[in-house]
């Protein structure tokens, strides 16, 4: 009975065993039925994803090189080249044309592959410019600054000389002399320019420029009444006006006592005619070109004279410096003693000033650009300084 029975339980638990590996291996299949199914439409929507992305991408790099090769310049070589390769004359090779047609786009060029700034320009900076006068004659006569608009002084204007020896009892010579106030009167000398506001703003070297260029024209207007003013208001009473001429009379111990004479005998007779007044030159001032003249100068035996008289590097005759500056008119020359005979008064030195209040300069976005300075000149002892024309002065020199 026993055994029945265990034997009933052992077939029913078997049973149930089976049913429940058959329900597992079923829920399994199922699951993985159901997990290959996700997967699969998993890739096929990852495949389409990525295809359309290719897609966009092929597109969009299609038609970012149509837009790159549209934007560059071509020239009218490569566009017509590119046009016959394209068959724009295909028909007119081939006779089924009487006439061929190619229209060059805006743009192209006929002369360049490139127009415009495509590539950047390297801007260089400043503003090239023929230079200014390197020295200004301010720079080798005495100056001295006024705070006054005129400068006086006292000037002897004659002299009896009564000086000698005497013997015992007799009455010592008179002498007698004069003295003179002379004045010197300061003067004005400048310029203005208008200049639009964004000429300023929009270039920063210009301000520059102006600062340096202005003034040294200003300084060239001054070289320019130190040397020929005429005294009359507002001009300087300038140096070749108020020195001494040279001597071309019988009365000059060179005259007439020349052969051939050249400009460097000029010179030499011109520093003698300071030294019997007991003066010594401290320079000479030639234009360059005269000055370059006498360098080419030869003596009898073709020898350069400049080979006997031009010392150092710096121009130098007779040990006397030499400057050129072209204020000097081509074919005079100023011998002098500047130290002793002549001294440059500044009033106001030269200034630059900018000014938007001026005239329609506010309506119009102008600024009025000023340059001026104040000065005199006053030369004391005119035979310290001696001027002439070489032409006229070898004339003098030449023997008869």
């Amino acid at each position: 009975m026993e055994d029945n029975i265990k034997k009933e339980l052992d077939n029913i638990t078997n049973e149930i065993d089976s049913k429940i590996e058959k329900s597992s291996l079923s829920a399994i299949e199922t699951m993985k039925a159901e997990t290959d199914a996700v997967v699969k439409s998993s890739e096929e929507n990852l495949a389409s994803k990525i295809t359309e992305i290719n897609d966009r991408l092929d597109k969009s790099e299609i038609e970012a090189k149509k837009r790159f090769e549209a934007s560059q310049p071509m020239s009218f070589k490569s566009a017509l080249k590119d046009a016959l390769n394209g068959g724009a004359i295909e028909s007119f090779v081939k006779g089924n044309s009487r006439s061929a047609r190619f229209d060059m786009k805006a743009d192209m060029t006929v002369g360049a592959d490139f127009t415009g700034d495509v590539i950047a320009p390297l801007r260089v900076p400043g503003v090239y410019k023929d230079p200014s006068r390197p020295q200004h004659f301010r720079q080798f006569i005495p100056v001295g600054s006024t705070q006054s608009d005129v400068i006086r002084y006292v000037k002897e204007s004659g002299y009896t000389d009564g000086a000698g020896a005497k013997a015992e009892g007799n009455a010592l010579g008179q002498t007698d002399f004069d003295l003179q106030a002379v004045d010197a009167n300061v003067q004005l000398i400048g310029t203005y320019l208008r200049i639009s506001k964004q000429m300023v703003e929009d270039y920063d070297q210009l301000s520059s420029y102006l600062s340096s260029r202005i003034p040294s024209k200003v300084l060239t207007a001054e070289d320019d009444q130190i040397v020929g003013g005429n005294g009359v208001s507002p001009n300087f009473l300038g140096l070749f006006n108020s020195g001494t001429a040279f001597d071309t009379s019988t009365n000059n111990p060179l005259a007439d006592s020349v052969d051939n004479a050249n400009e460097f005998d000029v010179l030499v007779a011109s520093m003698n005619q300071l030294a019997i007044n007991e003066y010594s030159a401290d320079n000479i001032v030639l234009n360059p070109s005269d000055f370059h003249k006498i360098l080419l100068l030869k003596d009898t035996q073709n020898n350069y004279l400049k080979d006997q008289v031009y010392q150092g590097l710096q121009p130098n005759f007779m040990g006397v410096p030499v400057i050129l500056n072209t204020e000097i008119p081509s074919g005079q020359f100023l011998v002098a003693n500047f130290a002793q005979s002549c001294q440059y008064w500044v009033r106001d030195n030269v200034s630059l000033e900018f000014f938007e209040q001026d005239s329609d300069n506010v309506q119009k976005n102008f600024i009025t650009v000023r340059a001026q300075l104040r000065g005199a000149l006053a030369t004391y002892l005119p035979k310290g300084i001696i001027h002439g024309t070489f032409s006229t002065a070898k004339s003098a020199l030449e023997t008869p």
